[in-house]
Order: structure tokens, then sequence, then C-alpha cells
């Protein structure tokens, strides 16, 4: 008995010498056996950045299918001289021209089947053909369009569709990452990334209601009307204009934030246009020079340097060389301020415009009007 417990105890001393000599020298060895229990601790990265790191691909996957091809065909423009028998001795007949198709992007953001797009890219179309990522085709109708902001609104009629979710633009920074999706000169849906350059861009002569996003992601003709989305893949602004001296992408890009272009669907889809508040009045921005010359002590306010005749600012008794400081309880610093304040009015109601005539401070009660169509607004706005 005694040499049994002997023989055991060596035994044991000899294991654990052994166990300890591997666990020094290889540790390894001990891990992939069932010898010795390995202990691991790690951080779980998340299954999209395990998957492609530092990159947008569950983004992608989420937008994509949602943004479309379009093509607008357009009637060719016919020369008014084209009845004159002078005309077409010389020239000949050219009434055989054929029509033109004008190429954007566009997403869809309805199960309804409606989409948001760029004026500019169906404007004058007689036939709309949208194709969806999975290859899809069919023909739009045109619900209607808001030359001011260049958004448009399309519908189709297929089932099932994929529908890109709306972001929160308010929690938008300047940045963060984006994507830009579209179908730039037709080669096929392309994914372009880049991050928020700028907020609230304006001045920039695009339209009338400017608050553009700026991006440096790649935006190239045939990306007009596609999504630009966050990091998440939620859509954030439909890409409409690129800065280029030639045509190509030169990083800076703008958008029309989704807020403003969901505000103009519902518009569009409930009344088939954009009620607006107007007054008539052509503002300018006020520089020091012009505040100078009018005995301004601070450069602030719009400069009114025309008022329609018969218009709800004339008949209210506002007058060229007024400066206005604010419309109701909104600060008025710019043009854009001064437009964006009375577009939101509604026709009808009421508000208090504060000017500045002749060094004195009045306020100037305004019954507001509906702004005319863009096409045939020629007075001053």
């Amino acid at each position: 008995m005694r040499r049994t417990w002997l023989i055991f105890s060596q035994a044991v001393t000899v294991a654990v010498a052994v166990l300890f000599v591997l666990g020094t020298l290889k540790p390894e060895w001990l891990r992939s056996g069932s010898l010795l229990p390995a202990q691991v601790s790690v951080v779980q990265a998340p299954a999209a950045a395990a998957s492609s790191p530092g990159g947008f691909s569950a983004a992608a996957r989420a937008a994509l299918p949602a943004v479309v091809s379009i093509s607008a065909q357009k009637a060719p423009v016919r020369n008014p001289h084209a009845n004159d028998p002078a005309f077409r001795f010389f020239f000949g007949d050219r009434d055989d021209q054929t029509p033109s198709a004008g190429l954007g992007s566009g997403v869809i953001v309805s199960a309804e089947g409606y989409l948001l797009t760029n004026h500019h890219v169906i404007e004058g179309a007689t036939d709309i053909d949208v194709r969806l990522a999975d290859g899809r085709e069919t023909r739009a109708r045109l619900v209607g369009t808001d030359p001011e902001t260049d958004i448009a609104v399309l519908k189709i009629d297929l089932a099932p569709l994929p529908v890109l979710a709306l972001a929160d633009v308010s929690r938008l920074s300047v940045g963060d990452s984006v994507l830009a999706i579209g179908n730039p000169f037709n080669v096929g849906q392309t994914v372009t990334s880049g991050i928020v350059s700028a907020l609230g861009r304006n001045r920039l002569g695009l339209s009338t209601f400017e608050n553009f996003i700026q991006t440096d992601a790649a935006i190239n003709p045939g990306n007009s009307g596609g999504a630009l989305v966050d990091a998440r893949g939620a859509l954030v602004g439909i890409n409409t204009a690129i800065y280029s001296q030639g045509g190509g992408s030169l990083g800076i890009g703008f958008a029309v934030p989704v807020d403003l272009a969901r505000q103009v669907m519902d518009d569009l889809v409930r009344d088939g246009q954009v009620i607006r508040g107007w007054i008539g009045v052509e503002p300018r921005d006020l520089s020091a020079d012009l505040a100078s010359s009018l005995g301004l002590d601070k450069v602030t306010g719009v400069l009114i340097t025309g008022v329609l005749q018969g218009g709800p600012a004339a008949q209210a008794g506002v007058r060229p060389g007024d400066v206005v400081t604010a419309v109701g309880d909104r600060p008025v610093v710019t043009t854009a301020d001064l437009l964006k304040a009375v577009a939101a009015l509604k026709p009808q109601s009421s508000t208090t415009l504060t000017v500045v005539r002749n060094r004195q401070q009045l306020g100037i009660a305004v019954k507001v009007g509906q702004r005319p169509p863009a096409a045939s607004m020629s007075a001053p706005r």
C-alpha cells in the first residue's frame, strides 16, 4: 500500500511538472487540447464592422433597392419659323426631329408608389419611364412638380416596392458620413461616399427656395433626383446639382433636404400644387453701403426695392425703401429669410411686418396672398 501511494505521488509530481513546462513554453498546446481550459477576453465587433471594417455596405444595402433610374422622353422643340414658306425653302422640312431623352434618378419613399426626383429631370417630358434596381420597368405618372425647390413627385403602380426610410435632418451635422446613390452618365446604379460639407447653403441661384446640403460625395450628371443617405441608409436629401466647370464632379454637390422635399411632396399629393404665402415685394440684401446711405446704424434687415401695384404689401402701405427686419415674430436678415418667412404663411392670413422707414420702426399689418405659380411670375416677389 505504501509503495502504491509512493508511485501515485511521484506520477502526480511528474504530471504537474510537465504541465508547468508546457504552460510556460507551449501554452497554445494546452488551449487546443482539453488539459487546461483557456480564458479569453475580447471585445466582439459588430457584425457589419467585422464584415467590412470602416465601410458602408449595410447602408448601401438598405438604400440601393429604393433608388431608381429615370428616362424622360421630351418632345423636340418646334422651330417657330417652321411654317414659314421661305424658311422651309432654304432649310427644308425639319419637323421630323426625334424626341430627346433626359436621364436622372429617383427615390421610392412610399409603399403606395410615390417617388421623389428633381423638377429639371422631368421638365417638359411627355413620357417618363422608371427602372428599378431589381430590373423591373414601368411607366410613371407625374403627380406634380415644384420648380421653386426643384422637386417633382412621380407615382408608379407596382407591388411590392422597396421604400427608403426618411432621416431626421435636424440631427445631421457637418462632417457626418453620407452616400450618394444614382445613375451617373447612365452607366448604372452607383454609390459614392463623402461627408456633409455644409448645411443651409443658399444664394446659389439654383432655385427660389434654397436650403441645400453640400457634400463632397461624387455627384455627376444622371445623379440628379437620386438619394443622399446617412451612414444608416436613411434618406437625408435629394441630389440636385453640382458645381462644375467641365461637367464632372469637383467634390461640391448639393442636395435638397428631405424635410423640405417631404413637405413639397405632401402638398403636391394633397393639393396638386405647393401653396405658399406671398406679399408682392422685390427684396434685396442690405449691404453696409446701403445701410449707410439710408442712415441706418445697423446692417440688419432686407431692403424693399420694389412693390407690386395692387399686391398685398402695396395695399398694406409698404413702400420701396422700407427695410424689413421681421415677419411676425421671425427676424429677417437676408432675402432668403424673408422669402421663407412669407412662404410659410397661409394665404388669407394676417401678419405684421416690422420695417424701418426714415429711421423709425413701424409695424405694418399685411393680409397674405397666395404665391403665383413660378412660370407666371414676372412681377416682384
